[in-house]
């Protein structure tokens, strides 16, 4: 029941090259920094990724995209990343687009052992008619489209059938966890981690505080030890390690200062 691993990179050692991962975070907020950086330093490539987005050029799943070491995402935002804009238009990368509420309930269903489910989002959009461009050619012309997706009425109105998505590995951030794999999110950072979590056959969490099995009111856990394989306790310097995509201050917070 110890699932508790001596490193980071010990627990990611067994992503081979082409696997599907699902990673946590919004932004940069709750991003699992230190095992995107051990998968980094392990060399795997051609990773199909699933999270919100794909993190910032420099950071987060950037620095995994930057060294071209992803070769598709599906993401419902990808709007701060330059790299990922130009490796997409390039067709060096293929993206599935996903409205974000779709994509949050696609990670639960999977992660529930529920194969597919209908949601009114998309419903007259190229979401639900195709067309949508998940890869291009070289020239700029599309390569690869997204494919129709059956549309049922009920009760007079028409909802998208979408697929549940499960994956061969997640990586998620939690506040604290305990050793049989329990975790608590803390504030932002309980965004797309315990969706992630719940979608990955093997998923691995680094947690800022370990604690004891028992320690953790079960009123308090966010996502239950069954959902988790590895663990990995952050150092305190890698724990407080944090950034913000865009730092914004007012003119009456520097008053006073020099």
């Amino acid at each position: 029941m110890d699932k508790v691993c001596a490193s980071a990179e010990q627990a990611v050692a067994d992503i081979s090259d082409g696997a599907t991962v699902a990673v946590g975070g919004f932004g940069l907020s709750g991003i699992p920094a230190v095992l995107v950086q051990a998968l980094y330093d392990q060399g795997a490539s051609g990773l199909e990724v699933v999270s919100n987005n794909c993190g910032v050029d420099g950071r987060g799943l950037g620095v995994l995209l930057e060294a071209g070491r992803i070769a598709r995402v599906t993401g419902s935002y990808v709007g701060e990343n330059k790299e990922f804009a130009r490796q997409y238009l390039a067709g060096e990368l293929e993206l599935e687009l996903v409205p974000q509420g779709t994509l949050a309930e696609r990670l639960r269903a999977g992660g529930a052992g529920i194969p597919a489910f209908y949601t009114p989002a998309g419903v007259g959009t190229q979401v639900a008619d195709g067309g949508l461009p998940w890869r291009y050619a070289a020239d700029g012309t599309v390569a690869v489209a997204s494919p129709a997706k059956e549309v049922r009425a009920f009760k007079g109105r028409s909802y998208v059938l979408e697929h549940g998505i499960t994956t061969d590995f997640a990586l998620v951030r939690a506040w604290r966890g305990d050793r049989h794999g329990n975790l608590v999110f803390r504030r932002a950072a309980a965004n797309f981690n315990p969706l992630a979590a719940m979608a990955g056959r093997v998923t691995v969490a680094e947690v800022e505080e370990l604690v004891e099995p028992g320690e953790l009111a079960p009123d308090e856990v966010h996502l239950p030890g069954v959902f988790v394989q590895r663990v990995v306790h952050l150092t305190a310097d890698q724990a407080i390690d944090k950034h913000i995509e865009r730092l914004a201050i007012s003119a009456s917070s520097t008053r006073g200062t020099v």
